[in-house]
C-alpha cells in the first residue's frame, strides 16, 4: 500500500482563529497526531503534560502533547497532538480518523467518510 496524504487544520482550542492548514500523512499505526512543536507554539499552543511513545524503530521516547482540535474534510474532532520535532512530517493518527468518522480504503488510498462513527452498544 502506497501513502495517503490529505490536507488538515489544527486549531488551537482555546483560541479558535489561531490555526494551521498543512498536509498530513494518514498514519493508521499511530494512535495521536504529531505536529511539529514550531508549528503548535506559532498558533499558541503549550505542551500540557508529557507522555512516553514507542516509535516504529522501536526507541521509547517522551514528547509534549496537549488537546488540539483538528479539521478532518469537513469534520471537526478534539484529540491529543504530539508536539513533534520541527521538520518532522505531520502525522494523522487513528484516534482522529476514528473519532472523525473516517476509514482509509486501501485500494483508492483515499479516505472513505462511514455512514456513521462506529459506537459499541450501550445498554
Amino acid at each position: 500500500m502506497g501513502s495517503t496524504r490529505i490536507p488538515v487544520t489544527v486549531r488551537n482550542p482555546g483560541d479558535p482563529p489561531r490555526s494551521w492548514r498543512g498536509r498530513f500523512l494518514v498514519d493508521t499505526g499511530a494512535i495521536d497526531s504529531v505536529v511539529p512543536e514550531s508549528v503548535l507554539r506559532e498558533i499558541g499552543m503549550r505542551p500540557q503534560r508529557v507522555r512516553r511513545y514507542e516509535l516504529a524503530d522501536g526507541t521509547i521516547r517522551d514528547f509534549g502533547i496537549a488537546t488540539g482540535e483538528l479539521e478532518i474534510l469537513g469534520e471537526m474532532v478534539g484529540v491529543t497532538v504530539i508536539f513533534g520535532a520541527d521538520g518532522a512530517e505531520p502525522l494523522l493518527g487513528c484516534t482522529a480518523l476514528e473519532s472523525a468518522g473516517f476509514e482509509v480504503d486501501p485500494v483508492s488510498e483515499t479516505l472513505r467518510k462511514l455512514p456513521a462513527v462506529r459506537l459499541k452498544a450501550i445498554a
